[in-house]
């Protein structure tokens, strides 16, 4: 299965790591939208929510799967599982945000051939890179509708990995609390998730995958690199929400860089933590 599984997400990461940013590399970043389109069409019908930027009109793709069957008469909130599909200019984006997208396209398939308990709503969000546009649009309209989630999920940065002491720096405190070698994958919730914060950090440990996992209060204001990816906005709306991220530059020398390439990944690292996100949802 492990085998299999990284192929398949070496695959994802070849179509989508490629200069994608929404203003100067339009070519490519229409590849990517039209590729993650593609691959949710295998699974269900793919709502485009749109949203303008400066005049410029952007898109979220969104694909609904239903729960089990059993479970489908309670009206269960569904649990929403994001990631942002543009990148900043001049990089091919493959940890930031390529190994994201393709986790997500990954759980697409996972969850539409074995539905979980609670309905999935799987998002590739735009315009993160310019301030969170596409999330930001998305929860508002959430919260304007009055729409419930069992949980958001933000899937940023995932793939990259050094065992090397010293490799991992942090926002202080947090140096005293957490390991100083960056082979570990993050969980970074809201207050509300602390009990989904612990369930799917063991599901990851379970699955082969070190993980540390991190609460905080206040919408993440008091430490603001916790705040960071798509995950904020539906803080700021009162959701529970939780970013998975290997810790983007605290780690990662290539972020935002045009070295952030595949080579630079470990695909047995993504691969892991892609298995034990998917154990983790089906234990929610």
């Amino acid at each position: 299965m492990h085998v299999i599984l990284k192929k398949q997400l070496q695959t994802h990461l070849t179509f989508i790591a490629r200069d994608r940013d929404p203003y100067l590399a339009t070519a490519g970043h229409f590849f990517v939208q039209q590729y993650i389109r593609e691959q949710f069409e295998q699974w269900g019908s793919v709502e485009i929510h749109t949203f303008e930027v400066k005049g410029k009109v952007c898109k979220n793709l969104i694909l609904n799967l239903p729960s089990q069957e059993r479970f489908s008469k309670r009206n269960l909130p569904p649990i929403l599982i994001g990631a942002h599909y543009d990148a900043v200019p001049g990089t091919p984006g493959a940890d930031d945000n390529a190994t994201g997208v393709a986790v997500l396209l990954e759980l697409a398939r996972m969850f539409a051939t074995e539905p979980a308990k609670y309905p999935l709503r799987l998002v590739a969000f735009d315009m993160e890179e310019y301030g969170l546009v596409g999330s930001a649009d998305y929860a508002a309209k959430l919260k304007q509708e009055k729409r419930s989630l069992r949980l958001m999920m933000s899937l940023e940065m995932l793939g990259y990995c050094d065992p090397t002491p010293g490799s991992q720096n942090y926002p202080p405190p947090l140096e005293r609390f957490y390991p100083n070698h960056g082979d570990f994958i993050a969980l970074i919730g809201n207050l509300r998730t602390l009990p989904d914060l612990i369930n799917l950090s063991r599901s990851i440990r379970q699955s082969g995958t070190p993980s540390e996992w991190l609460p905080v209060p206040n919408r993440g204001l008091i430490v603001r690199d916790t705040r960071r990816s798509d995950h904020a906005p539906f803080w700021d709306a009162g959701y529970p929400a939780i970013m998975v991220t290997d810790t983007a530059n605290m780690r990662n020398p290539h972020y935002h860089k045009p070295s952030d390439t595949i080579a630079t990944l470990d695909l047995n690292f993504l691969t892991g933590v892609c298995e034990g996100l998917e154990k983790g949802i089906r234990k929610l």
